[in-house]
């Protein structure tokens, strides 16, 4: 346990050019247990991480597979049959988020995570003998309930074990290894696009036995704890991650004091509660939004079905799984940038600066495709879908899941980041199970120019509906709520009234 140093280099004396050696000695040692505490959390989200780098690689693998999964099983890539294949791992993930909920509930989110990564291991195998198509949707489906157990729990848990000040940045580390897994997935298409399907999927059960064996020392979230009474565990994990014991018990005094008041409020269960009380409406229909637009607006159609789009326009297959490395490629760098600076720009300002320029360049890369037929300008296509990717993955994508897990009240921030973590995968279901029809409907141009109308609403609904909560406590968030100023215009109208009155 350590205590923030009392002691601090003293001035300069007149005349002096440099502190002594016991000023500079001084100055390391109160400097060492914030550098200790930092690098506790920072080596808990990365390893926590892997879930997104499951996620990724999951749900990314299956743009380059399919095209020989569809061969062995003697269906069309292009038919109804691909897409459900396609699209199965999504409606489990729906289902895995709310099953979720119901574990990180009863039995903390460390453990929950645990079991998540469990069936992550199971999944992949199952996936990968599956010997027909039937069988292979069940075990996407089967594999889904761990992707969408890892969007609810794992946000949560970083969210609820960084300080304030940095808590952007680590839970976007998921984000980062969401991108990650894409592009391994996409490298492991183009490079071993000989190798069977089978072995390209399988092997996303190592990373998963290493989450599995990982998560055995960590800690669990000092917000749970403190939900369930354990007060005093809830300390002394707070001790470990914090400088100080200090600070530590003064956020376990605030955490506290939010759970004595949620105590006080009538007795409902969390769905309850979240579907009845309309303090809490504004968070709700916040995080739900930015999810369903995380989903909605282009990209997830770019990370499943590039080389099929691609290859629909009359690209060879090759330059098709080229371009998805390439798309996963953009995807890290913009989420692994948007990690530096999320915390000093905002999530409000980081979505409303980039989605205007996301909507722009894919309508651009639509127009190519109208305009090219069956043989588009390829470079001009190329810049226009890596500049979308830019805007996309550098903005909405990186505040997605960092939201949901700093929006929602801690009486029922389980159950929200459940419906955050549902409302995602249900809209991504949506998503790919259409986006082929709806490019076998409109045309690959015209599927574009929805996605990028789809850019423009969410720039809407985001100014109007979404707060800023860079630099935020997830307990002064909450009080927001409470007080009624939580609305971005609501709380620049308030504060502009109290100036006013000063």
């Amino acid at each position: 346990m350590t205590t923030e140093s009392s002691s601090s280099p003293s001035p300069e004396g007149k005349g002096s050019h440099s502190p002594d050696t016991g000023q500079l000695r001084s100055a390391a040692m109160s400097q060492e247990p914030r550098r200790t505490a930092r690098l506790r959390v920072i080596s808990a989200s990365l390893l926590v991480a892997l879930g997104g780098l499951l996620y990724g690689y999951d749900t990314g693998v299956i743009s380059g597979t399919l095209a020989q999964i569809a061969d062995d099983y003697g269906v069309s890539e292009h038919g109804v049959t691909a897409e459900f294949i396609t699209s199965f791992i999504l409606a489990g993930a729906v289902v895995g988020a709310l099953g979720a909920s119901f574990f990180a509930r009863r039995f903390g989110r460390r453990v929950t995570i645990m079991a998540v990564a469990s069936v992550f291991v199971a999944g992949v195998v199952f996936c990968a003998i599956s010997p027909n198509p039937y069988v292979m949707m069940a075990s996407r489906f089967f594999l889904g309930l761990a992707v969408g157990g890892s969007t609810q729990t794992i946000p949560t848990y970083i969210s609820e074990l960084a300080p304030k000040n940095k808590r952007g940045s680590y839970v976007t580390f998921f984000n980062i290894a969401i991108g990650v897994g894409i592009l391994s997935a996409a490298l492991v298409n183009f490079f071993l696009r000989d190798v069977e399907w089978h072995w390209k999927i399988v092997v996303a059960a190592i990373p998963a036995i290493v989450l599995v064996l990982g998560m055995i020392p960590l800690p669990e979230s000092p917000r749970w704890l403190v939900s369930k009474g354990e007060v005093d565990t809830a300390t002394e994990v707070l001790e470990w991650v914090r400088p100080s014991e200090k600070s530590a018990k003064k956020e376990i005094r605030e955490i506290e004091k939010t759970r004595r008041e949620e105590q006080r409020q009538a007795a409902k269960s969390e769905w309850s509660a979240m579907l009845s009380e309309k303090w809490m409406r504004p968070a709700i229909i916040a995080g739900v939004a930015v999810a369903v637009f995380t989903q909605i607006t282009g990209l997830e159609m770019m990370i499943y079905y590039t080389p099929t789009l691609l290859t629909h326009v009359g690209l060879p297959s090759d330059i098709g799984l080229s371009i998805n490395v390439m798309v996963g490629l953009v995807y890290v760098v913009m989420t692994a940038i948007g990690r530096f600076i999320v915390d000093r720009m905002g999530r409000r300002t980081l979505m409303l600066w980039t989605l205007p320029f996301a909507a722009l360049w894919i309508a651009l890369f639509g127009l190519t495709l109208f305009m090219g037929g069956d043989h588009p300008n390829i470079p001009l296509m190329l810049i226009f879908l890596m500049l979308f990717m830019v805007f996309q993955a550098g903005g909405i994508q990186v505040v997605g899941w960092l939201m949901g897990s700093e929006l929602y009240p801690l009486k029922i921030r389980t159950s929200a980041t459940s419906l955050h973590a549902m409302a995602l995968w249900g809209s991504n279901l949506v998503v790919t199970s259409t986006a082929l029809t709806l490019v076998n409907f409109l045309s690959p141009g015209g599927a574009m120019m929805v996605y990028a109308a789809l850019n423009v609403i969410a720039w809407i609904v985001i100014y109007y509906r979404v707060p800023e909560t860079r630099g935020r406590s997830l307990e002064d968030i909450e009080s927001s709520l409470h007080e009624g100023d939580f609305l971005p215009l609501e709380r620049k109208r308030l504060a502009r009234e109290g100036a006013e009155l000063h």
